[in-house]
């Protein structure tokens, strides 16, 4: 027997009687004696309507446990009783606090099964109840999108379907074999423009032009336009094919994937306009900053790599941590090169001649780069030197260590929804078959043990199951698996049906066991 210290509290709505009344409760096999003083401080709870029970029928007591013995005046509760010794602490302390390793969820409805407000719970416990919540929220909506890739949804119309098989194509490579083929024909044009690009600047590559002016080799500019033309059919299609197209212009990806292919019909405009145009000082300024946004193709490769992806998430989650890195720096930069520039005043050949014109010093020095360009020459100037390489070493590392944490917390994070979904996707499957399983072996006479799923969700101590996901393709809402239930436990606590030939086994079994 566990037990739990008896303490009386003073309660003015406690009766005498009440006071000195012994419940003993048995929670999945393990014994416990309640006391009425402390029950009756919750009157509306499920252990404080214990108390009174010798006045009340057997229909009655049913209805509040899952057994009673009346000789021993035990009440047996089919519950878990790891979570019953947190929900007990709130009769003798005001409050509960979830155990490690107890799925919030699943103490939530341990705490309904007891009729126990949530308020009750501590608020480090809530914080981690809407963490799981969240989760949850996560894997359903992940579940829904990977049901509507797979299947579709046979409600659409014909252009409607065509546009979602088209963006499934172009969005989705999991989906089907051409749709990967795709993905990996852009990932390789992302990666030969990007070449192309950067060897297209090597002047043993160029070419003279009539005026002796070195412009691209022509073999290069027919790769880049091949490049080009497969980006402007990519990024039409998608938009063609988007559900929401506001959305689509706006998204960052896609403004990156407009921007990699908008400089090259811009000059060919002005190419058009004739040599007049284009020789004008600010038309070739415009062109060769255009040139330059060609370098924001390289950014495509996000679109295709779930690790850059998870980079990016790691990031926006860091944002806090690289605003304080940043403070640190900016304040190391302002003060070391001031001290820099009044400690080098004194020397006749400083390079220190303005303290905005320090900055440039400060911050090579407290990222430990050190060109050597910009340099102190003075002891006093030195020390200072010192001094700043060594706060820059200790401000870039300070930050580093949550930002790692992030990243790993996110990868982590994305890997479990991934899987997850997936073992979800597999329990409907199942489930599934084992209902046309039903149907088959009822329509040869086999007899049908039912209520098993009911009593293996107890024996998991929790009757919780993930939100209910309605079909997205027009039929009825599916129930995902129990947070605690594993896929083989759940295959296992499903309808079960005994055919001859088990019944002839199981007797086996029990003539050996008996002998």
């Amino acid at each position: 027997m566990w037990g739990i210290q008896r303490t009386r509290h003073g309660d003015c709505n406690a009766s005498d009687a009440s006071g000195e009344t012994e419940v003993v409760v048995n929670v999945g096999g393990v014994k416990q004696v309640l006391y009425g003083d402390a029950l009756s401080r919750y009157p509306d709870t499920r252990l404080a309507e214990l108390i009174d029970c010798s006045l009340k029928s057997s229909e009655e007591i049913s209805v509040l446990c899952d057994d009673y013995d009346p000789d021993a005046g035990e009440f047996y509760f089919d519950r878990d009783p790891e979570a019953f010794k947190c929900v007990v602490e709130l009769y003798y302390y005001g409050e509960i606090h979830m155990k490690r390793g107890i799925c919030p969820i699943c103490f939530m409805k341990e705490m309904e099964f007891w009729k126990i407000d949530a308020d009750f719970l501590d608020d480090c416990c809530k914080c981690q109840l809407k963490e799981v919540e969240d989760e949850l929220a996560e894997i359903a909506e992940k579940v829904r999108t990977i049901l509507v890739d797979r299947d579709g949804d046979p409600s659409a119309a014909g252009w409607q379907r065509f546009q979602m098989c088209l963006w499934r194509l172009m969005e989705k490579p999991e989906s089907s074999l051409p749709a990967h083929i795709i993905a990996i024909v852009s990932f390789i044009f992302i990666l030969v423009s990007s070449v192309v690009m950067c060897v297209g600047t090597i002047p043993d590559l160029q070419v003279e032009d009539s005026e002796g002016n070195l412009t691209e080799n022509p073999t290069l500019e027919v790769i880049e336009t091949v490049c080009i033309c497969w980006f402007t059919i990519e990024y039409i299609l998608r938009l063609i094919s988007s559900p929401n197209k506001r959305k689509f212009v706006l998204a960052f990806m896609n403004v990156i994937d407009f921007m990699a292919i908008m400089p090259f019909f811009v000059v060919l405009i002005l190419t058009s306009f004739g040599t007049g145009v284009m020789e004008l000082a600010n038309v070739q300024q415009a062109v060769q900053a255009l040139r330059i946004m060609r370098i924001a193709r390289i950014f495509k490769l996000a679109r295709h790599s779930s690790g850059l992806q998870t980079l990016t998430s790691a990031l926006k989650s860091s944002f806090k941590e690289l605003g304080l890195l940043l403070m640190y720096m900016g304040v190391g930069v302002f003060l070391f090169s001031a001290l820099g520039y009044t400690m080098e005043q004194s020397h006749p050949e400083t390079l220190f001649t303005s303290i905005p014109q320090s900055f440039w010093w400060a911050v090579i020095t407290m990222t430990t780069v050190g060109y050597g360009d910009v340099y102190p020459k003075t002891t006093l100037g030195r020390c200072n030197a010192a001094i700043s390489f060594l706060c820059g070493v200790i401000a870039i590392a300070l930050p580093i260590h949550p930002i790692i944490n992030n990243f790993v917390l996110v990868y982590n994070k994305q890997q479990v929804l991934e899987t997850a979904a997936k073992h979800e996707i597999e329990l409907m499957a199942l489930r599934s078959g084992e209902g046309e399983l039903e149907a088959a072996r009822g329509a040869h006479a086999h007899v049908c043990v039912a209520g098993v799923w009911d009593n293996g969700a107890r024996s998991c101590h929790s009757d919780t199951c993930t939100p209910s996901l309605k079909d997205p393709r027009g039929g009825a809402g599916l129930r995902p698996h129990s947070m605690e239930t594993s896929f083989e436990s759940t295959a296992e606590s499903t309808e079960y049906f005994i055919s001859p030939e088990n019944t002839l086994r199981e007797n086996d079994i029990k003539r050996q066991s008996s002998n």
